[in-house]
């Protein structure tokens, strides 16, 4: 085909653009919902018919267009968010590329009515797939009112690949829920065929966030979630991360938000995967509700036609805040007086000494108090004795019966076992019980970290070196990352421009397929700039060594040795659940008790 070049009609821009931006009635009522938060509206109402593919009306009470704008709105990048390359790098606002107003256009029949903030009259033009615009007054009190119908009319491949009307009516559902959670100010009502589905009022405070986070996502998350908020550096990280005993069979509670904007971002993934790691079943996801704050102009929300990715300018460094804030709120969920669970502010973010002193009321116990690891020079001591815990709990120094009963701490004391599983306690809320096994596989299996990391790690050269091919690249990142891999017991040779030589590894991996855990290191220091898989297969002999050291089923304890092991969970981080994700305790009030009993009905 021999053509010469020339210039596409402006209608066919519009709909290439449109293939880009407008997937479905859901991408429509995304775009048109961020152009009324950018015009600070504060009410908005959607009003659909059929899914969204006969109609979608959208009607704000925003600061409005100018009369003068209208045409010009509905023209190819034509936008008020941006007038210079300086903004372009500073955007703060949802939408700025001008795109989707003339592609939903571009394939819709669509009207536009808007009132200008200081103007008398409102206007109103229309588009059906054409450029000619009429514009006349319309009886209009505030904001814009934009109404698009018969989606796809004028492009049947594209309207065929339109699913039924209640599955593009969740689509679209979704969208509004995600925007919703994104601007708790903003009052957001949903009717889908004249009925209303949604009614969400605008949330001032946090107990209002969280009833519309119920709303969206249902109670059970917002009663199994933990509220953070970390700051440090220009970074802010705050909202909500459900339990990792509330997680998913898939990732379909995962809002995340970067100043305001739902993304999807390997970066921001990848380092939230890594914090739930050592609380998660393997295959399971976690839920949460995150908002990222960041400086603009150190994202690039261009990344993107529909903007649904971003680029960090410092994906490292917000990687690692990001892990480090959701691990330690997740590591700091332990049993507290309060019966809630306890968030510490940024100060010792790093990490925190999990063999940290009990609380005031452990000093009735005795400072010798079995199953707590003490100074050792290596972990193979501290391995034995976590081995032999719990198994010899009574000695000279046994725990004393007597309990002040007015003053509880906060998983109580222990009261009975129940099948040689189960501890059942009481405390000032009601009565606990307590998974023995779970319970002391995460004690141990902490403690065995913290022997780790006093008595550093042990390494092993290899009799007969592993030589391995490689990338150019991913030879090159060795090198460059080479204290990396030397702090945690490896020694990497650059034998040739592709080509590695492992010369030692640490002892604890000494069965381990050192080169594929050296490839996936490698490729996660290329992609991400970090990787903590070593560490993952360290903890993961750590947890098997925690696992079969722990007390069994239908192991018989005294009621001093129970109380012991419930003091050990309330000083442990992430004792609520065991390594795999079980919980280790619940609780369950007097309240609950009484309704179980239908006392005082």
């Amino acid at each position: 085909m021999n053509r010469r070049i020339q210039a596409m009609p402006t209608q066919l821009v519009n709909q290439i653009a449109a293939g880009e931006v407008v997937e479905r009635p859901a991408s429509v009522v995304k775009e048109l919902l961020e152009n009324s938060l950018d015009a600070q509206a504060t009410r908005i109402e959607i009003d659909v018919e059929q899914g969204g593919v006969k109609s979608i009306r959208i009607r704000d009470n925003g600061h409005g267009i100018h009369k003068d704008d209208l045409t010009l709105s509905l023209s190819p990048h034509a936008t008020s968010k941006i007038h210079s390359i300086e903004e372009l790098e500073n955007v703060s606002s949802l939408g700025f590329r001008g795109e989707a107003l003339p592609s939903i256009a571009s394939v819709s029949h669509l009207s536009l009515k808007s009132k200008w903030q200081d103007a008398t009259e409102a206007w109103q033009v229309q588009s059906s797939n054409s450029n000619d615009f009429d514009i006349n007054p319309v009886a209009l009190n505030e904001g814009t009112t934009i109404e698009v119908k018969d989606l796809f009319f004028n492009v049947p491949a594209r309207r065929k690949f339109l699913r039924t009307e209640k599955t593009e009516f969740n689509h679209l559902d979704d969208v509004i829920k995600k925007i919703a959670l994104s601007r708790f100010d903003v009052d957001i009502t949903l009717r889908h065929n004249q009925r209303p589905i949604r009614q969400l009022r605008a949330a001032r405070d946090r107990l209002q966030q969280e009833k519309r986070i119920a709303e969206v996502f249902g109670p059970a998350f917002i009663e199994q979630a933990l509220h953070m908020d970390f700051s440090i550096d220009g970074f802010r990280l705050w909202g909500w991360v459900g339990l990792p005993t509330f997680s998913r069979s898939q990732a379909d509670m995962q809002y995340f938000y970067v100043n305001g904007r739902i993304v999807r971002d390997k970066v921001v993934s990848h380092a939230i995967r890594q914090a739930y790691q050592d609380v998660l079943f393997h295959g399971r996801h976690p839920a949460y509700v995150l908002f990222f704050e960041i400086e603009p102009s150190a994202v690039d929300v261009n990344a993107h036609p529909g903007k649904h990715e971003v680029r960090f300018r410092q994906s490292r460094s917000v990687h690692d805040f990001l892990f480090r804030a959701i691990h330690k709120s997740l590591a700091d969920t332990r049993p507290a007086d309060d019966g809630a669970h306890n968030i510490s502010n940024f100060n010792n973010l790093e990490g925190s000494d999990n063999a940290q002193a009990m609380p005031s009321y452990q000093g009735r116990y005795g400072s010798n108090q079995p199953g707590v690891i003490r100074s050792q020079s290596a972990l193979s001591l501290a391995v034995a004795e976590q081995s032999r815990a719990y198994q010899s709990l009574i000695s000279d120094t046994a725990v004393p019966n007597e309990q002040d009963e007015t003053e509880f701490p906060p998983l109580g004391y222990a009261r009975a076992q129940i099948h040689g599983v189960y501890v059942l306690a009481e405390n000032k809320e009601g009565m606990v019980l307590v998974d023995m096994h779970a319970a002391h596989e995460r004690i141990t299996y902490e403690r065995l970290k913290q022997a780790r990391a006093d008595t550093g790690i042990a390494a092993q050269p290899l009799l007969v070196p592993v030589s391995m091919a490689v990338s150019e690249k991913e030879a090159s990142s060795a090198e460059e990352h080479s204290d990396i891999f030397s702090g945690l017991g490896f020694e990497l040779d650059r034998t040739a421009p592709e080509a590695l030589r492992i010369r030692q590894l640490p002892v604890m991996l000494a069965n381990a397929d050192a080169e594929q855990l050296v490839r996936d290191v490698l490729s996660d220091l290329i992609r991400h700039g970090s990787s903590t898989r070593i560490k993952e297969a360290m903890n993961e002999v750590l947890g098997t060594m925690a696992c079969h050291g722990s007390i069994r089923a239908n192991r018989k304890l005294t009621i001093p040795e129970m109380n012991t092991l419930l003091r050990d969970m309330e000083a442990t981080e992430r004792s609520g659940q065991c390594n795999h994700g079980r919980p280790t305790w619940m609780q369950l009030t007097m309240a609950e008790l009484d309704k179980l009993f239908m006392r005082g009905q």
